[in-house]
């Protein structure tokens, strides 16, 4: 039998111990522990929102319910119509139909075509990673998590990531060996918003919107008062790597692009998510890349409220097609506009859509980024494949 050690008495004192002491200090440490915790807590944030799984059944993949060709899902604005396929709209293709090419997330936004993978980028944001979509054998993957509850991304041309980062609160370069530059994360000593898309030009200047939705809540970055006076369009010299603003007039600058010989730029204001007087429309500028300087700024097309349009890309006839959705389920999907502003066409998607991208190796096949799912159609145009 193993015999137990004594315990000295309750108030020994010399080669003892004092248990009130012992009790009073351990107090002590623990409310020290506690101290050091809150203070550790009130000043490191955490890397993004780390979201759940998506506990959901799997929408079903390929091409919609019902396809059949020609895809009633293209919808000509062009009358009268003729019997294969709708008249005058890019979007029509032949033998093809609106395909879902994954699922799965809580919200999908800006992807991006890697023409030397054959894959494409997108960002699941709330569940804070960036996912790929590798076009070849349509295996889905996990590229980065956490990513900083990154949104809208683009590639420049040496064939880089660029990423606007929610949580992060900053623009950041993915280079060719994974190290990550940030290229822009304050304006005047001040903290960016929460920079949402953005476009590099020919030149490597790189633009950028700074909206407020990042920091509105813990679901699509982390909660923070804004330091910036305004919500800016921002342009970053590809030299010095100085940030000037060069539109400071909108409500919620969203997604942005550049027609393809640059001349104009297109962005978007999404301020009626703040209020229904605010508006719900893109704007395009004269613009020269080289001294960032844009103006003669108008409305380009207005969208029809409560919808809002999130995102866009050129293709190389310059016309411009952008997401539709959060308003009337049967204008969710896409919309082609001529380089006049005229409506060409519709691409009915059945979820919200927030963004798009061309791809392919012919870069005829529009990559759409539809809520949990991630949309492909084949077009009879181009991207213009600049960022």
């Amino acid at each position: 039998m193993t015999n137990l050690p004594s315990l000295p008495a309750p108030h020994a004192q010399a080669g003892g111990f004092d248990r009130r002491k012992l009790f009073k200090g351990a107090a002590a440490l623990a409310a020290t522990a506690v101290t050091m915790k809150t203070a550790s807590a009130a000043t490191v944030a955490p890397l993004g929102q780390t979201g759940a799984p998506t506990l959901q059944t799997p929408l079903p993949l390929g091409p919609l319910p019902g396809a059949r060709y020609p895809d009633a899902r293209l919808e000509s604005m062009k009358k009268p119509k003729v019997s294969f396929g709708p008249t005058g709209f890019p979007a029509f293709a032949g033998t093809m139909a609106v395909e879902r090419v994954a699922t799965g997330f809580r919200w999908a936004e800006g992807p991006v075509y890697f023409p030397a993978g054959r894959y494409v980028l997108f960002s699941d944001i709330p569940n804070n990673r960036i996912m790929r979509f590798s076009e070849d054998d349509g295996h889905v993957s996990v590229y980065r998590q956490p990513s900083m509850n990154s949104n809208g991304n683009t590639i420049d041309r040496q064939g880089r990531l660029l990423t606007c980062e929610h949580s992060g609160r900053r623009v950041t370069r993915t280079e060719l060996d994974g190290s990550i530059t940030i290229i822009a994360d304050k304006y005047n000593g001040k903290k960016l918003n929460s920079p949402n898309d953005l476009v590099v030009a020919s030149d490597d200047s790189i633009w950028f919107v700074d909206p407020g939705y990042g920091i509105g809540g813990y679901y699509e970055g982390i909660k923070a008062d804004p330091e910036q006076e305004k919500k800016n369009v921002y342009r970053v010299d590809p030299k010095s790597g100085d940030i000037k603003v060069v539109v400071d007039d909108f409500v919620e600058p969203n997604g942005i692009t550049l027609s393809p010989d640059e001349k104009k730029l297109y962005v978007i204001d999404t301020g009626f998510t703040d209020g229904p007087d605010n508006p719900s429309h893109i704007r395009v500028f004269d613009v020269d890349i080289g001294s960032g300087k844009v103006s003669n700024g108008k409305v380009f097309a207005e969208m029809p409220k409560p919808s809002i349009t999130d995102g866009m890309r050129c293709d190389t006839a310059g016309r411009v097609w952008c997401s539709v959705g959060w308003g009337d389920p049967n204008e969710d999907g896409v919309r082609c506009y001529t380089p006049d502003g005229d409506l060409l066409g519709k691409i009915h998607i059945p979820e919200t859509v927030a963004n798009l991208c061309f791809g392919g190796q012919q870069r005829n096949r529009l990559y759409i980024c539809g809520s949990s799912s991630l949309y492909a159609v084949y077009t009879s145009a181009q991207g213009a494949m600049k960022p």
